[in-house]
């Protein structure tokens, strides 16, 4: 059975293997004939979708433990995956999600790295760089590259860290992998949002 992801910027299609990463247009036309159980929290796109014949959203199947009635599917999704975790989807915006015994805690966002980007940018043209992922957080920077690199990754690092516990830590989305790589022991796993689908498919009667 094919999986979706739809998101805000991308869509995510999971063949039981491998992961595709495609636009909203190209998912839709390379998809639409073919069946998929997919989650969306792209309001637009799933006007769009929502009467495809093929395609069936399954947002009603995921549920969990501790919810409130205003949270998103994808982060449903990812506190399914695993009973016990500290869930990270750094894409768009990152989503941070706790679950204990199967059971949700409760969770925060976080501007994605793209917005902090834009953020910078629109108070000055002077900070519209790139970001230096390997941007040192053990000296003060002297560049503005580096400047405004440090912002970005520290207060990220350091409302992470505020929040570690015994519980694993487990990275998705985009800047995931390269999120991860800065704290030790903890898991990349892009496939965090399929497992937890796949998990209310064979819990639930859909």
């Amino acid at each position: 059975m094919l999986l979706a992801d739809i998101g805000n910027t991308r869509v995510h299609i999971y063949d039981g293997k491998n992961v595709s990463h495609l636009s909203h247009e190209e998912a839709i036309a390379q998809y639409q004939n073919v069946p998929l159980s997919y989650i969306c929290v792209n309001h637009n796109i799933k006007s769009r979708i929502e009467h495809t014949a093929l395609w069936e959203d399954i947002s009603s199947c995921l549920s969990i433990k501790g919810e409130y009635e205003t949270m998103g599917v994808d982060r449903k999704a990812l506190c399914l995956s695993h009973s016990d975790g500290i869930f990270i989807d750094a894409g768009s915006a990152i989503t941070v999600d706790m679950v204990r015994d199967g059971v949700y805690k409760g969770g925060f966002i976080l501007p994605g790295i793209g917005a902090y980007l834009e953020s910078y940018k629109m108070i000055s043209p002077a900070l519209d760089i790139e970001l230096n992922r390997e941007c040192s957080l053990t000296s003060l920077p002297r560049t503005t590259k580096d400047s405004v690199s440090y912002g970005i990754i520290a207060s990220i690092k350091a409302v992470l860290d505020s929040h570690k516990t015994d519980l694993p830590l487990y990275f998705t989305g985009g800047d995931g992998k390269w999120l991860s790589s800065l704290f030790p022991n903890s898991k990349f796993d892009e496939l965090l949002v399929f497992r937890g689908m796949q998990k209310a498919l064979k819990d639930k009667s859909c």
